[in-house]
Order: structure tokens, then sequence, then C-alpha cells
């Protein structure tokens, strides 16, 4: 049999399940590269060259010569490419479309910032900790409203703004950072935490422990 097409470069972390969430949804054989960032891997040679900014995921489509980075980039590519987990209708497909990048713009960039000044900042800053905090409250609100009448955040289709926003409601709950007081928020994270490909996709190439 000859290799995947597709080559997923990537960690444990939000941005990365993500990719793999969605591959596994798509059923498509892939090839899983682990960068340790940990060990310093993100900063090799052979990465920078899929990715100058030395970030995971990446993705590679051999069959098409195409090389993609950002995760919301990456998403955009796998339904075109399959033509599913994006609607084809255009007011729906474009609900979609403005979810993902508002989980793109704010959801992954706040919560990335609570995440290190309340886990890992050598020295505790309370204002920081208290803005970020609010932040994610805020967008956890808005959220848990848009999905009050709707099962996913395009309407009735799952899609891969729900994947995206996913890859960090996991984390949050890996990590114990509680949002059970929106409930209509945690009972997508809950839908979709029970799906098979969801259940795959966060545990590649590792589980996590961590963000």
């Amino acid at each position: 049999m000859s290799n995947p097409s597709l080559r997923l470069y990537t960690d444990s972390s939000p941005n990365g399940f993500k990719i793999s969430i969605a591959l596994e949804e798509l059923s498509v054989p892939y090839q899983v590269h682990h960068v340790r960032i940990a060990d310093g891997e993100h900063q090799q040679a052979a990465f920078l060259k899929l990715h100058p900014h030395a970030r995971i995921p990446v993705l590679v489509d051999t069959s098409a010569g195409i090389t993609l980075f950002e995760s919301a980039a990456i998403l955009l590519y796998l339904a075109e490419r399959s033509g599913r987990l994006l609607p084809q209708a255009p007011a729906p497909r474009w609900e979609a479309i403005s979810w993902l990048m508002f989980h793109s713009a704010s959801v992954g960039p706040i919560l990335g910032q609570r995440v290190h000044f309340e886990m890992f900042a050598d020295t505790p800053l309370p204002a920081a900790i208290e803005r970020y905090r609010r932040l994610s409250n805020e967008f956890f609100a808005t959220l848990d409203q848009r999905l009050a009448d709707r099962p996913w955040l395009a309407g009735e289709e799952y899609s891969i703004a729900d994947i995206a926003g996913f890859g960090w409601t996991h984390i949050a709950n890996v990590i114990d950072m509680d949002f059970s007081h929106y409930p209509h928020l945690s009972e997508w994270h809950a839908r979709i935490a029970r799906r098979p490909a969801v259940q795959r996709g966060v545990l590649i190439p590792e589980p996590a422990t961590g963000p």
C-alpha cells in the first residue's frame, strides 16, 4: 500500500486536535508526524521549511503539492477537498466560516493567554489573570447564547466551526477550567465529545495532559 498523501505534523495541543479530529471525521488516510514542541523539534530546520513561524499544526498534501499551516486554513482546505464538514447552502456555510474565524481570532488567543498566566507564568500577574478570565467568560457567554436554539454553531449541521471550538473546550476540561454554568455550551461540548472520531482525534499523537 502506498503512503497516504496527507501528512499531519502535530503535537498534543488544541490547534493540533482540531485537525486530527477533522481527519478522523472524514475517515481519510493520513500519516502523523509527531513534532515534540517540549523538545524543540518545531525549531528544527526541516520543520521550519514547512512553517517558518514554527507552530503546529501543518498539513502537507503531497498529491496536490500543497503545504498549509494555521488550523483554520487547514480545516477549510479539508472541508473543500472532501465536500464535507461545511454546509453547502450559502447562509449556513458563511455562518460556519464566521464562527470558525471567531474561534481563530478570539477563543484560541484568549484561552491561550489565560492558560499561560494561570499555569505557566514565572511570576503571578493578578491583573492579567483577571483580564483573561473576564474575556474568556465573555466569549463563553456568547457561545452559550448562540447554541441556545440550535445544536451546532452553523445551525443544524455539524461543521469545522464546531471542531475548532471543541479543540479549546476539550483542553479547558483537561485543565479543570469550569464552563459548566453555561448550559448550552456544556451540552454542545458533551455532544461533540461523544463522537467516536472526536474521541480518536484527541489521542493523536498521544493523550493530552495539558495545552
